[in-house]
């Protein structure tokens, strides 16, 4: 009977052994740290270089990347061109995302911007008006729970994306949450504006990586940033562009990475 309850005791013992390494999985430090994958994709209104408007085939790349947030540029809304399409709806739809839409101009009896697609539903949203000379561009900022992402497709104008900076460093300034910055920046590597902007942002796509025109890449002018903050340590897991060469003239590109608050 007493090497029976010492046999017993002793498997009791070796459960509560195990206990602290299964624990540490959901221990406050871990629990600090999230991880991301932020997709950027100048769609033309979902019109490829074939000349056909095809949703389900944007979608369909959308869909198998997998990106917890995807920013959208060149998106038609009741147009005349898209048929009185709504295009970032339909691609939501499809996606089984949710749609967050910033109306830059008004065209052909609609709207044309940039959005967001989200899997979880945001907490706010604002529009930033940026400056164009060519056309009225603007930023959306998406505030989701741990994070914000802003999306936006700059001026061809020099002076405009320069100017844009600036606009967009006060927006981002007023979170303390991580903030992001994805888009079409109609600029490239090593210019005053896109090193001006890597004063409060880190780059984290690698530039190297052709983006434009999509059939024969000879240029980046997509990009995904963080903002600068010492409170926010992160780590970049993967960078990619897709080798999608006519579903859009840009190529889309992706970077997944981990984040968190620090200490």
């Amino acid at each position: 009977m007493i090497k029976i309850l010492f046999s017993w005791l002793i498997f009791l013992t070796s459960l509560v052994d195990s206990t602290p390494a299964r624990a540490a999985v959901n221990s406050p430090a871990s629990e600090q740290k999230s991880t991301i994958k932020i997709l950027s994709y100048n769609v033309r209104n979902c019109i490829g270089l074939d000349r056909t408007a095809d949703y389900d085939r944007i979608a369909k790349i959308i869909s198998r990347i997998d990106a917890d947030v995807v920013a959208i540029q060149e998106l038609d809304s009741a147009t005349t061109r898209s048929k009185g399409v709504v295009v970032l709806n339909e691609l939501a739809s499809k996606s089984g995302m949710f749609a967050t839409y910033s109306a830059s101009i008004d065209f052909q009896g609609g709207k044309y911007g940039v959005g967001i697609l989200t899997r979880e539903k945001p907490v706010s949203w604002q529009r930033i008006t940026l400056p164009g000379k060519e056309e009225r561009r603007s930023m959306l900022l998406v505030e989701m729970k741990e994070f914000v992402i802003c999306c936006t497709h700059l001026s061809l104008t020099k002076e405009d994306r320069i100017i844009s900076v600036q606009l967009i460093n006060e927006a981002a300034s007023k979170f303390s949450k991580p903030v992001f910055l994805a888009g079409d920046l109609n600029t490239e590597p090593n210019t005053l504006e896109l090193k001006s902007l890597e004063r409060d942002w880190i780059l984290l796509n690698n530039p190297t990586d052709l983006t434009f025109p999509a059939d024969i890449p000879n240029k980046c002018i997509d990009f995904i940033l963080i903002r600068k903050d010492e409170k926010v340590q992160s780590k970049i897991i993967a960078s990619e562009v897709e080798a999608e060469t006519v579903a859009s003239d840009h190529r889309p590109v992706w970077v997944q990475l981990t984040f968190d608050r620090g200490k």
